[in-house]
């Protein structure tokens, strides 16, 4: 696909939305079941089913997913198909691409061992490495603009509202 292409493309939509501003609004969802058996989730990908479990810094046995793992695999999948986008947009050549995600957890807080601990990612480091010859110049644009659309870059970086809740059947 070429900028001409992923434009014509996004046209309509980009129109569409300036128009009617509440047709942009859109929920996504996500589902799991909860493992009969183990310490597991069932979620549905739509392609696949995917499993997640304990870490095996939290007593899992490393065959399920760790859903920390999936939630770098999730900001890979944005930010890669994003820079690709914006690198299409921007008539950016890429002869090859590598998107890494790495994030330190301290498993002390998760296991409620020390309360001082975070639960959670302390820090999420996103590199690209690129095979072009763009100017740098152009590289840093790009850079940017990918941190500025990824929705999931834009998700950790900025803290949505989030609420819990328990129903039962």
């Amino acid at each position: 696909m070429d900028s001409t292409e992923l434009r014509s493309l996004q046209a309509p939509l980009k129109d569409k939305y300036r128009a009617e501003p509440g047709t942009a609004l859109v929920t996504l969802k996500a589902q799991g079941t909860l493992d009969s058996q183990s310490i597991a989730c069932k979620v549905e990908t739509g392609k696949a089913l995917a499993i997640a479990g304990l870490h095996p810094a939290t007593g899992g046995s490393g065959v399920e997913l760790c859903s920390g793992d999936m939630l770098l695999e999730a900001l890979v999948a944005c930010a890669g198909v994003t820079l690709k986008a914006v690198s299409t947009a921007l008539e950016i050549p890429l002869r090859h691409g590598l998107v890494r995600a790495e994030g330190d957890l301290d498993f002390r807080g998760t296991l409620g061992v020390d309360k001082s601990a975070p639960v959670g990612f302390r820090a999420i480091r996103l590199s690209f490495e690129l095979d072009t010859d763009a100017p740098q110049e152009k590289i840093d644009q790009l850079l940017k603009l990918t941190e500025r659309y990824c929705v999931v870059f834009q998700t950790l970086n900025h803290r949505p509202e989030l609420s819990a809740e328990v129903r039962k059947r």
